[in-house]
């Protein structure tokens, strides 16, 4: 099994950045791919982004192209999300999640509220 953890959030105004970190532990080995997802209120939970562990090929939402970068460190099996020239409409908890063959694992999410 694996467990995530994020950390990061909180209260910025639009136009500011913030930076999320998910720590993951237990079976990381298993891992191929870690992501991040996000759920505003009275919407459904969205892609954001992911990187391949192995290679570090990543995917974006359309919505945070140019904005959001996806990055790495396999030596300490992090994964972070820079948000620049944050939105309003960003404004959600941020989960992250991990893959491995078998399963997906999300954490419990973390706040990011953008004041306009």
């Amino acid at each position: 099994q694996v467990h995530v953890v994020e950390s990061g959030g909180g209260l910025v105004q639009a136009g500011g950045s913030l930076r999320l970190s998910c720590a993951a532990s237990g079976r990381t080995s298993l891992i191929y791919t870690m992501g991040w997802f996000r759920q505003a209120p009275g919407k459904e939970r969205e892609f954001v982004a992911s990187i391949m562990w192995s290679g570090g090929s990543t995917s974006y939402a359309d919505s945070v192209k140019g904005r959001f970068t996806i990055s790495r460190d396999n030596g300490r099996n992090t994964v972070f999300l820079q948000m620049n020239t944050l939105k309003s409409e960003d404004t959600a908890v941020y989960y992250c999640r991990a893959g491995t063959d078998r399963e997906y694992y999300f954490g419990q999410g973390t706040q990011v509220t953008v004041s306009s």
